[in-house]
């Protein structure tokens, strides 16, 4: 319905990179390459440039990034209001983080196989940095994303945000810890201890450092563990303690006990719902936006 480079020029925009939105797009840098070249040579300008060591549009480029950002937009309204035309609902794409895809997309995948029986479904576990590249190559129509650096800003006209819930941190402590003692427990009272967290470069990672230095600490980080179940069972045989989401299972038997915190400084991950900008017109999208909001409105009580 509109011309694909144009997507193919969103994602090197947005990367800043050839070979990141070939990924992206599951092309060759070759293929990317040759399809910006293309749209340059038929609209006689040019659409990027090099600038260091990143790909950056030119004036002409972001001219015709902020039509391609409105004409997808209608594009999603569109595709709308096709559908209520239609019997066949025809397919969606929902993705998300681990613990999202698990607690929330499964059981809407669930809901709109039962409401619409012909509709193709299909969910994908990814990173949010993974699920912003299937938005925007258009493999994915619905993405759950823990906000972070990483992910864009309200204000991004390609997409729309819709808030889900705010999960709130918990500390997860050793059975028989000093911390379990305590009427209450803050951040600032785990200062001195040994923390597990994840990889450094994660998203995770970076929580729970600004979480400790809004607490007035930096963390002596003893091991890492990125998956919830290292972390515990660190926590566990006694190698230190763990920021460990509300969402997140322990498994029955792990010793570990887990604190809610409380202050000021008690940290939560904000997750939300991204559309690409006018998808949630469409039926399918909302009924799965409305299906998501009702386990989040049950699952934290």
């Amino acid at each position: 319905m509109i011309d694909p480079r144009l997507r193919t020029l969103q994602l090197v925009a947005h990367h800043g990179s050839v070979s990141a939105a070939a990924r992206a797009l599951h092309f060759t840098s070759s293929a990317v390459s040759q399809q910006l070249r293309g749209l340059s040579d038929e609209l006689g300008v040019a659409l990027v440039r090099q600038v260091g060591r990143r790909m950056e549009p030119t004036a002409a480029g972001h001219i015709l990034l902020r039509h391609a950002e409105a004409l997808h937009a209608r594009a999603e309204v569109a595709r709308a209001e096709l559908a209520g035309a239609e019997d066949s609902p025809g397919m969606i794409g929902l993705c998300g983080f681990s613990t999202a895809a698990a607690r929330f997309l499964v059981p809407t995948a669930s809901v709109l196989r039962e409401r619409y029986p012909g509709l193709v479904i299909q969910v994908v576990e990814a990173e949010p940095a993974r699920c912003i590249d299937l938005l925007l190559a258009g493999d994915c129509d619905l993405a759950l994303l823990v906000v972070d650096d990483r992910v864009p800003p309200e204000t991004d006209q390609r997409f729309e945000q819709h808030p889900v819930l705010d999960d709130p941190i918990d500390l997860a402590v050793p059975v028989g810890h000093h911390l379990t003692t305590q009427p209450e427990v803050t951040l600032r009272d785990a200062a001195s201890e040994s923390w597990i967290t994840c990889r450094p470069d994660s998203a995770y990672h970076r929580l729970t450092l600004s979480a400790c230095q809004a607490a007035g600490f930096r963390p002596h980080v003893a091991h890492y563990a990125d998956e919830w179940d290292a972390g515990t069972a660190l926590v566990a045989h006694g190698f230190g303690i763990f920021m460990l989401p509300r969402l997140a299972p322990v498994h029955p038997g792990t010793d570990v006990v887990r604190l809610r915190l409380s202050g000021t400084a008690a940290p939560v991950r904000r997750i939300v719902a991204m559309t690409r900008a006018g998808g949630a017109a469409q039926p399918v999208i909302g009924h799965a936006l409305d299906s998501i909001r009702r386990a989040a409105e049950s699952i934290l009580v």
